[in-house]
């Protein structure tokens, strides 16, 4: 069947099933309406089809190690840190407002807060966005529930509103507001209402790293080793070189490599090295690893690659990766709070805010100088109190604690008697 025959039909179900099974992994629950559908007519029916021979689908790319260990480390990092809701003034933690033990603890009954921001920024990586469903009793938000990407098609109404439209499979299609739906999209989009997936940006590098390594697994496959040179003195006959063949075969697959080969009339066996190619091939897949990485904004030591530069360098590597791989997805998800669960008159008084101080902290020496300067030592004008250094590096509170060295000399109108005294 051709691409277009199924355009042709009435029955729009029975279209979307045919373009289904063409499609391998992608799916599309809306017809010919679905934009999947559209993009996939678009590549020409290929299905992610990339140049390198490759089929790339956000499900393929994620059996990719490189393309994994980008998506698990943002994702990862987004989930474990602290995100609270707090007073846009007084900076104080909103622990009274519904929306902290959301954002902080429980977005829904069977979910953590890690688990639930985890999978929320898997899905706005793999699928350039991710959407919860907003459950509310009244006025009060009470859960947040997740919804796979792939599953809600976006439009843009007459009115400029949004509508989501979510459909699994074999279930009947539900249409919610935008005031139903917390999205969270990729800041680069093509029609501002879709995020770019990063899979997808960067499916010519994974393609040809899966069929790079395609092409390794082959050689153990195979069994052979690989520039293995048989020397005749002379020529091969036509029965020795049958029973040579039989020989060679019998050495196919990895469990049967390093058996001895039966050589004949004489020949001898030689290894051949390691070529110029053998060497490109193992530089391709090393290249490949930084193609992919290049769109996720992660170094290359947190990717395994054999860098020297732990120490101090990772330290600054580390604070990069944070400002500028990690800090627009904390900036997407604090103003997606901002938009979709709270009201204008909340915006005005509270603020989502992840703390990636965790990640931003130098080693213990250098937290101990920077906090030692903080409390005025060395002569320094002290601009920390001693509770918000204990609140810092998350220290229970005192209330015994001392004021600044600079305001400990200034406290007292006579500190020359009080010194001799």
């Amino acid at each position: 069947m051709g691409i277009f025959d199924f355009l042709r039909r009435s029955d729009k179900r029975e279209a979307a099933q045919s373009a289904r099974a063409m499609a391998g992994e992608t799916e599309f629950f809306s017809g010919t309406n679905d934009p999947r559908l559209l993009e996939f007519i678009r590549d020409g029916g290929s299905g992610g089809m990339t140049h390198s021979g490759a089929s790339i689908t956000p499900k393929a790319a994620m059996k990719n190690t490189t393309v994994y260990r980008c998506v698990s480390l943002i994702s990862y990092s987004v989930g474990m840190l602290p995100f609270h809701l707090r007073e846009r003034e007084t900076k104080e933690k909103a622990t009274d407002h519904p929306l902290f033990r959301l954002l902080h603890r429980r977005p829904n009954a069977w979910q953590t807060a890690f688990e639930f921001r985890t999978f929320m920024q898997q899905q706005a990586l793999v699928e350039g966005d991710a959407y919860a469903l907003i459950v509310r009793s009244g006025s009060r938000i009470t859960q947040l529930v997740p919804l796979t990407s792939a599953h809600v098609l976006v439009k843009q109404k007459a009115d400029w509103s949004i509508e989501y439209k979510w459909q699994k499979p074999g279930a009947e299609p539900r249409l919610f507001q935008q005031g139903e739906i917390f999205h969270v999209r990729n800041g680069l989009s093509e029609n501002g209402l879709n995020g770019l997936s990063l899979v997808r940006q960067a499916a010519e590098a994974i393609g040809l790293a899966v069929q790079t390594e395609a092409a390794a697994a082959r050689l153990f496959r195979n069994g052979m080793m690989v520039g293995q040179v048989l020397r005749h003195p002379g020529k091969l006959s036509p029965e020795a070189y049958d029973r040579l063949v039989a020989s060679m075969e019998q050495r196919e697959g990895a469990e049967n490599a390093h058996r001895s080969m039966v050589l004949e009339e004489g020949m001898e066996v030689s290894p051949g090295g390691t070529t110029g190619k053998d060497a490109q091939a193992i530089e391709q897949r090393k290249h490949q690893i930084e193609e992919i990485a290049r769109p996720f904004g992660v170094p290359r030591p947190f990717l395994g690659m054999d860098d020297t530069s732990w120490g101090t360098g990772i330290d600054v590597l580390g604070q990069a990766f944070v400002r500028y791989g990690l800090n627009p997805w904390f900036e997407a998800w604090e103003q997606a709070v901002d938009r979709s669960l709270m009201t204008d008159a909340e915006a005005n008084r509270y603020e989502a805010k992840f703390n990636p101080g965790a990640l931003l902290r130098g080693n213990m020496k250098d937290q101990a100088d920077f906090f030692a300067k903080a409390l005025g030592a060395g002569g320094h004008s002290p601009w920390m109190h001693p509770a918000e250094v204990r609140e810092a590096l998350d220290f229970p509170a005192r209330d015994d604690l001392p004021l600044p060295l600079g305001q400990q000399t200034g406290a007292s109108n006579e500190p020359s008697q009080t010194t001799e005294t």
